[in-house]
């Protein structure tokens, strides 16, 4: 798998002949298992292939019960710059109903030994958990302030079909999720955060001045990228594409020089569609000149008129020629965002 992955590296390059890499990042599902020396193989190939800047931002996804005190020391030791880490909850229950490989003491000695070592430093957190107060979920908050991390990202409990945890809510063994006490949750969150100096930069998005992801930035602001790997989906601003899924089939693909990979060309509508997703999300917002420059007059007569009802019900506002929803529509923001969609515009 490693030398499907370099390969596919190399088979790429093209594609960014003309790009400077600013960000690498290792996610998916658990890149932390890799070696250091694998990781620093792979960092290589990049290097060997691409234009890199000259500080990219290099970032590993890990759970808690991957970083040991020699793994931390490790990864310091590396071009890995930043560390993603699944913490989700600094409680028991939380974590047994999530079905979570680490536990409360894990997360807390991780975090302990990563803040010793790196200064950029995201953790994940879950709210809306069922039985969850808020007062249980403030001191989440809490003990993650006291960790001084300076990046939170934090969603909301979604339950996935045939999952252990759907079944227990479809048997009655415990509730579904409460959607009231989510949204209260997530407001607590952003005031709590706000307060201690954090930006509120995308939905679910929290970080200190210097501290926002450039991956995600990037992504959210509709920059190409490309993804390595099974699954992995590329975006080149007009294109969306995505590799095979099946490990085996990917490789053999790879062996044979043929990159495995579903390519859909983008619309205009469909571009529109997804500024327009992605913008309100963030604190950017979705910018009116952009939306006629790139897609045309037809398409800002559009949303102008789509976005006046919104504006009306204060979910949206206008300042300086973007729209931005208020607080009172920021949990609504993808709901929001499909009613100024447009599903065919010609």
């Amino acid at each position: 798998m490693l030398e499907a992955l370099a390969k596919e590296i190399s088979l790429r390059k093209e594609e960014f002949s003309n790009t400077t890499v600013k960000t690498i990042y290792f996610g998916g599902g658990t890149p932390s298992i890799l070696t250091t020396e694998e990781l620093l193989f792979l960092i290589d190939t990049v290097y060997k292939n691409y234009k890199v800047s000259g500080n990219p931002e290099i970032t590993i996804e890990a759970n808690p019960d991957d970083l040991s005190k020699d793994r931390i020391v490790e990864l310091s030791k590396s071009p890995v710059n930043r560390l993603s880490i699944g913490i989700q909850s600094f409680f028991e229950d939380d974590l047994r109903l999530m079905n979570r490989a680490h536990n409360a003491k894990e997360a807390k000695e991780c975090l302990e030994e990563t803040t010793k070592h790196f200064s950029n430093i995201s953790i994940d957190l879950i709210y809306g958990i069922q039985n969850s107060t808020n007062e249980k979920w403030l001191q989440n908050i809490e003990t993650a302030l006291h960790y001084n991390v300076p990046h939170i990202s934090s969603y909301a409990l979604t339950v996935e079909l045939k999952t252990a945890l759907a079944s227990f809510i479809e048997k009655g063994i415990i509730d579904d999720v409460d959607d009231e006490q989510a949204h209260e949750q997530f407001h607590l969150l952003k005031d709590r955060l706000e307060r201690e100096g954090f930006v509120h930069y995308e939905l679910s998005n929290f970080g200190k001045e210097g501290y926002f992801s450039r991956n995600n930035t990037a992504y959210w602001q509709g920059k190409t990228y490309i993804g390595i790997g099974p699954s992995a989906h590329s975006f080149n601003g007009k294109q969306r594409g995505w590799n095979i899924r099946n490990n085996s089939k990917y490789i053999k693909a790879i062996s044979e020089s043929k990159l495995p990979i579903e390519i859909e060309d983008l619309t205009i509508t469909d571009r529109y569609n997804e500024y327009v997703m992605t913008g309100l999300r963030t604190i950017w917002g979705v910018s009116i000149q952009k939306i006629e420059n790139d897609f045309g007059l037809l398409y800002k007569d559009y949303i102008l008129k789509m976005a006046e009802s919104l504006l009306n019900q204060d979910l949206l506002y206008l300042e300086a020629a973007h729209l931005h929803v208020t607080k009172k529509g920021q949990f609504l923001s993808d709901g929001i965002a499909s009613e100024l969609f447009k599903v065919n515009l010609s």
